[in-house]
């Protein structure tokens, strides 16, 4: 580097857990926030589906301290496998969500857009897959809802980033 060139800004890393909601916007702008060699920011918003106007809410479990310790890990994977890449966000909500209500956020800022859709991508099939949540479905009806079994094809798109 030369003597006149500034040191390269390191990558931010946004992880978090909470009962709370967020708001997309506002955390897409913190992505890019006095920096001028962002050109990309790619995210992913997962919201709770109704399931055919059954559920009256989806509970989200979770490890407090391992979740957070497995979803660092995975964004720090893809800071690591996407080198250009100027922050990454991860925002995962716990507790009892309404459907249409906000679930998991992540988000991926970069000089390019490739970079920024790929690592959006990666972190989302590593967070359905690796992350440690369990959803628990409460019915309209009242009726005891199951536990949201894991689904093969979310195993299957993981697996493609080996």
């Amino acid at each position: 580097m030369a003597v006149d060139e500034p040191a390269p800004v390191p990558a931010q890393l946004d992880v978090r857990v909470q009962a709370a909601d967020f708001d997309v916007g506002a955390e897409i702008a913190r992505l890019h926030a006095g920096r001028t060699d962002v050109g990309a920011v790619a995210s992913f918003v997962g919201l709770c589906r109704d399931e055919g106007g059954t559920l009256a809410a989806l509970e989200l479990e979770h490890y407090p301290g391992m979740a957070e310790m497995e979803i660092r890990r995975v964004a720090e994977a893809a800071l690591a496998r996407w080198p250009m890449l100027t922050a990454v966000t991860a925002i995962h909500r716990h507790g009892r969500i309404p459907p249409g209500d906000r679930i998991v956020l992540v988000a991926a800022a970069s000089p390019h857009r490739t970079a920024a859709f790929e690592a959006a991508e990666f972190l989302m099939d590593f967070l359905k897959t690796r992350a440690p949540f369990w959803k628990k479905e409460h019915r309209l009806d009242g009726t005891e809802g199951a536990w949201v079994a894991a689904k093969d094809t979310d195993d299957a798109k993981a697996d493609r980033w080996r």
